[in-house]
Parts: C-alpha cells; structure tokens; sequence
C-alpha cells in the first residue's frame, strides 16, 4: 500500500468512527483553517494556493448545508441562509482573489466554530 493511499485510509476510518458532533467540529476547524490559509496565499499573490483553499472550503460549505436538517431545530432556515452567504462569498473571493470576501466568511465562520465546539463539549458531558 502506498503513503498516501494508507493515509487516505486513515482518514477515511478516522471520519467514520467520529461522532456527528465531533466530525461538524472537524468540518469547521477545517474551513476555519482553508480561510486563514486562502487569506494568506492571496497576500502573498500564490492564487494556485488561493484557489486550492478556497475550493475547499466552498466544498465544506457545501457539506454543512447538505447535512443541516432544516426541520430539526427553529434556527436551521437562519443557518442554512448563513451557509448560502458564505458560499456565495467564497465564489467571489475565489474568482476576484478577494481577501476581504475571504475574512467575512471566517468572520462568519469561527463564531459558529465556537459554538459547535461548545455544543459537542456540552453533549459529550451529558452523555
């Protein structure tokens, strides 16, 4: 088996063997972290970089919204509009190498990173 395809492996058993809360957290650190490094590379004018980490937080974006069960809770409508916004936001920052579009969506992004994380903390303390 070769590196990456053990690795790939890795992670594929990792992220199946997680809990729901703890994979959404994942989910979020990652897009958290693609926005921080998409900020950087458009700084830095590497827009192949730029572009990489922006597909890929539109592609996390993307996961979030088809996971949120719009019927599960009063706020989901309010969040799935947040997802569309940031997504929307992402494809401008992607074809403009627009890091103000970039810094909104993780302006937008790392509160709901906390509070996921302090979500999942909270019902891995009730459990």
């Amino acid at each position: 088996m070769s590196l990456q395809a053990a690795r790939n492996r890795y992670i594929r058993d990792a992220v199946s063997t997680v809990s729901p809360a703890r994979l959404l957290t994942m989910l979020y650190d990652a897009l958290v972290s693609d926005l921080e490094l998409a900020e950087k590379a458009i700084t830095e004018r590497d827009l192949q970089a730029a572009h990489d980490r922006l597909v890929r937080a539109q592609e996390i974006v993307l996961e979030l919204q088809s996971s949120l069960d719009l019927n599960a809770w009063d706020g989901a409508a309010g969040l799935m509009s947040l997802y569309q916004y940031m997504h929307r936001e992402l494809v401008t920052a992607n074809v403009r190498k627009d890091v103000k579009a970039v810094v909104a969506v993780r302006k937008t992004a790392e509160p709901l990173r906390d509070a996921w994380h302090q979500a999942a903390a909270a019902t891995a303390g009730v459990a």
